[in-house]
C-alpha cells in the first residue's frame, strides 16, 4: 500500500539508528496540483502524530502545491489547515473556459482561506518547523503574460532542457523564501542561481501565490515586495520534483535578503529528508515531465521518500490519483465526489506509515535507484 525508498546514506542510518522523526531535518513537498491530494492523510499523521513532539528544528520546502502543503504544515494547528488547504481546493469549481485571471483569482481565495486570522504570523514565527516556498523568477520570453510570447519563451525552454538542463538558466532563477531564521542551502549540480529572500507579512501571500502561478494558466505574480522587479512563477518550473540535496549550515551569520548565499562547509550540518511524494520515480524539473532524463542518485543519498503502492493508486476511482486534467475531464459535482473520496482513502496510507514505524520493520525499505 505504502512503498518506502531511501537513499544510500539514509538507507545505511536507518539500519544503524532505526526510523526515528528525530533523524530527518528537511521534509520536501513536489509540485503537482491536486496529485497532493494522495498524500493527504500521511501529512495529517506526519505533522499531528510523527513530528507532533519535535523540539528541533525541522526545514519544509516545498515548490507549488508543496510550497502550500508548507504554508499549512507551518501553522500552529498544521492538521486544520491542510485540512483547510484541501477542502477549499477540493470544492473549487470554476467557469467552462476560465481565464487566467479567473484562475489566478481563484488561488488568491484558495490562499485566503489557508492563512485564515493568523496563518502568516505563525509559519513567520515558528521556530520548530520553518517554511521556505520555491519560486521561478522569469526572464526574457517567459517573463511575458501575453499567451503568444510566453508560449514562445516556453518552447524555448522546451528545448533548452531538452539539449542541457543547465541551459535553462538563462531563462529562470530560483528564488527561496525562507523563514526569518533559516540557514538551509541548496546545492544544485545543475548550477542554478539561488537568491535567498526571507519570507515577511509583506511578501509571504505573493511569494505562495507565485510558487503556485502555472504558466500560461494563471497570471505571473509580479514585483514580489523586497525582490528585484519581475515576473515570478510556479516553483515547479525549475524544481518539479527536485534534483538537488540540501544541508544546514549553523554558524552565526546574517542572511541579506536576495544575497547569494556563501557557506562554510567544514560547519554543515546533514541529517536526512522525508519526502512524501505521489510518484516512485522523481523528475527534476516541469520540462522533464515526458523526458527520459532521471534525477541524480547524489541527491537522494540522504532521503527517505514515500510513495503510495500501484495497487493503492488502482484500487481508487477511476483507479488513478487527482489531477488538473480532471477539472475539465469531470463535471464538477463527479470531480468534487472523486476527489473528496481520495481525500478519505488516503486515512489508510498514515495507518500503513504508523504501522511501519510501530513496528520497525526496515526490511520493507528499498534502496532508491533512479
Amino acid at each position: 500500500m505504502l512503498d518506502i525508498f531511501a537513499g544510500e546514506n539514509a538507507l545505511k542510518s536507518i539500519q544503524e539508528n532505526g526510523f526515528k522523526q528525530e533523524n530527518f531535518i528537511n521534509f520536501l513537498g513536489a509540485s503537482g496540483g491536486p496529485k497532493w491530494f494522495i498524500l493527504f492523510g500521511l501529512d495529517k499523521y506526519l505533522f499531528g502524530n510523527f513530528f507532533k513532539a519535535r523540539s528541533s528544528e525541522l526545514n519544509l520546502i516545498g515548490s507549488s502545491a508543496g510550497a502550500f502543503r508548507a504554508a499549512a504544515l507551518t501553522q500552529k494547528d498544521p492538521v486544520r489547515a491542510i485540512e483547510r488547504l484541501a477542502y477549499t481546493y477540493a470544492n473549487t469549481v470554476y467557469s467552462s473556459k476560465p481565464s487566467p485571471q479567473e484562475i489566478s483569482t481563484q488561488a488568491v481565495h484558495i490562499v485566503e482561506q489557508l492563512f485564515a486570522e493568523n496563518g502568516a504570523d505563525e509559519i513567520i514565527n515558528n521556530e520548530i518547523f520553518k517554511a521556505h516556498f520555491l519560486v521561478a523568477k522569469c526572464n526574457g520570453l517567459t517573463d511575458s503574460d501575453n499567451k503568444i510570447m510566453q508560449g514562445a519563451g516556453l518552447i524555448t525552454s522546451m528545448l533548452l532542457n531538452k539539449i542541457d538542463r543547465r541551459l535553462l538558466s538563462k531563462q529562470y532563477q530560483r528564488y527561496i523564501f525562507q523563514h526569518p531564521s533559516s540557514t538551509l542551502t541548496i546545492n544544485d549540480p545543475y548550477n542554478f542561481s539561488n537568491v535567498y529572500q526571507t519570507l515577511n507579512p509583506d511578501n509571504i501571500k505573493s511569494a505562495l501565490l507565485a510558487s503556485g502561478s502555472i504558466p500560461m494558466v494563471m497570471s505571473g505574480i509580479k514585483n514580489i515586495a523586497g525582490s528585484k522587479n519581475g515576473t515570478y512563477r510556479d516553483g515547479g518550473i525549475i524544481d518539479y520534483h527536485f534534483d538537488f540535496s540540501l544541508s544546514n549550515n549553523k554558524s552565526d551569520k546574517q542572511i541579506t535578503s536576495g544575497q547569494k548565499l556563501e557557506v562554510d562547509c567544514s560547519k554543515e550540518k546533514y541529517g536526512l529528508t522525508l519526502y512524501p511524494h505521489f510518484s516512485s520515480e522523481p523528475k527534476a524539473g516541469w520540462f522533464d515531465k515526458s523526458s527520459n532524463r532521471r534525477v541524480l542518485a547524489s541527491s537522494y543519498e540522504n532521503t527517505v521518500l514515500l510513495a503510495p503502492s500501484q495497487s493503492f493508486i488502482q484500487s481508487l476511482p477511476f483507479g488513478k490519483i487527482p489531477d488538473r486534467t480532471d477539472f475539465t475531464k469531470l463535471d464538477a459535482p463527479t470531480r468534487i465526489k472523486y476527489w473528496l473520496k481520495v481525500l478519505e482513502e488516503t486515512e489508510k496510507l498514515a495507518e500503513c506509515f504508523n504501522d511501519f514505524v510501530i513496528k520497525q520493520d526496515l526490511t520493507k525499505i528499498k534502496a532508491f535507484k533512479p
